[in-house]
């Protein structure tokens, strides 16, 4: 089992579903991504970490950095956020659409940085 399979089966029974759901889209989004526990969480990491997530009892956390919120601010309105970070409850479907854009920024905001060298 990897990390993140491992991580997902110790989180909060009921953030599980939504938890594999953001792991396999990410997953799809940004396969030159490695992928690792960093800060207690599941860490994507490109040239430096790309995207972390985890698992609450009631909402799933995305943390894309301070860049990847603030570039997002006016359609993460709905949602609680910070800084970095992202809540989207585990009542809601997760906003896929506005994750994959998150994502993708941070894919193109880190090979954008110096020391980025693509997968041969």
């Amino acid at each position: 089992m990897d990390v993140i399979s491992a991580y997902i089966e110790e989180a909060p029974q009921q953030s599980r579903e939504k938890l594999k759901i953001m792991h396999a889209f990410i997953r799809s989004i940004a396969p030159e991504a490695t992928e690792k526990i960093s800060w207690q969480m599941p860490t994507f990491y490109l040239n430096g970490n790309l995207v972390h997530f985890a698992g609450f009892a009631r909402h799933v956390g995305l943390y894309p950095g301070a860049n990847g919120v603030a570039a997002f601010e006016e359609a993460l309105k709905p949602y609680k956020h910070a800084k970095g970070s992202i809540q989207f409850p585990l009542d809601q479907d997760l906003p896929l659409e506005l994750i994959e854009k998150i994502v993708r920024f941070r894919v193109a905001e880190q090979k954008a940085m110096k020391g980025y060298r693509a997968k041969s």
